[in-house]
């Protein structure tokens, strides 16, 4: 019996030795109709040549320029289209996938025509039993996004069959290509973060179901930590979680709950002896609520 195509985008931006290592377990993959599609964002570190010379099968394509994880992904997701695909995934380029992980996701797909698009349990790399990922979920009155099963060990609490969440993340994103022509690509808008979330409610209220899939695996080379932190982390999330209140309809509410959560914590920041680390932050705070206010989205210009 014929697999269905499915093209794997891994995009790449100046991380040469986490692409390579992804690669690496993707060679591993028990599933024979798989194609990868490794986007370079305009990376300066050699990694197309690199992949060219490891992966000599491997699509490589070269944007020229940083186009974020929206333009990036777009530019995979519309080569996979036009040859073909069945079925199109945004896999990151630190992670590691499990052999069988496409085998898992394609038969829940194909053994359930409600679902259209899945994701699957995401652990943490140097925590390797450890839940990153198990879906997502919107809370639609603050206007906030969690990670289900986070930081939690894996002891089957999730169960063997697929369950229905509000999104998967873009970290490992599996869906039919009817989705991606029915309801269009990333929005480039959000360059990067929240970009997932807003895409999957576009593909629910259209009527997809969405789900995690509890027996496909793959892990994650990520610090929750580092990345809370990190100032242009901050500027996108605030940013775009207005940019995604705004798209998806959001609330007077969650808008009014939303404003005064940021009011609330730049107050902490600013007085608070504990929070003195993140003081940092208010300045992306502020310029983050500008930007979103006067419509400048895409990339955080210097």
């Amino acid at each position: 019996m014929t697999q269905p195509d499915v093209s794997i985008i891994v995009l790449n931006y100046n991380s040469r030795e986490d692409t390579l290592d992804c690669l690496r377990s993707l060679q591993h993959l028990t599933y024979l109709a798989a194609h990868v599609i490794v986007v370079d964002n305009g990376s300066s570190d050699g990694t197309p040549e690199a992949v060219r010379e490891a992966y000599p099968r491997v699509t490589v394509l070269e944007t020229g320029q940083n186009l974020g994880f929206t333009g990036g992904n777009n530019i995979g997701i519309q080569h996979a289209l036009e040859q073909g695909a069945d079925y199109i995934m945004l896999l990151n380029n630190d992670t590691i996938v499990a052999p069988d992980m496409i085998d898992v996701l394609v038969g829940a797909l194909e053994s359930d025509p409600s679902l259209g698009v899945v994701g699957p349990t995401i652990y943490y790399y140097d925590q390797p039993e450890i839940i990153w990922s198990a879906g997502g979920s919107i809370d639609w009155v603050h206007g906030t996004t969690h990670m289900l099963g986070i930081d939690e060990d894996d002891k089957g609490q999730f169960g063997p069959e697929p369950r229905t969440v509000d999104f998967v993340t873009g970290c490992a994103l599996l869906a039919r290509r009817q989705i991606w022509e029915q309801v269009g690509l990333l929005d480039d808008r959000f360059f990067m973060y929240f970009e997932e979330t807003e895409w999957c409610v576009r593909a629910t209220r259209a009527g997809f179901r969405i789900a995690h899939i509890p027996a496909a695996m793959m892990w994650h080379k990520i610090s929750v930590e580092a990345r809370a932190a990190s100032p242009r982390t901050y500027y996108y999330m605030t940013r775009n979680r207005l940019l995604f209140l705004r798209d998806t309809h959001a609330s007077l509410k969650t808008w009014i709950l939303t404003l005064a959560e940021y009011a609330r914590t730049f107050v902490s920041w600013s007085v608070r002896p504990k929070w003195q680390d993140r003081r940092h932050l208010r300045s992306m705070m502020l310029r983050a609520i500008k930007d979103y206010s006067t419509g400048k989205f895409g990339p955080l210009m210097a």
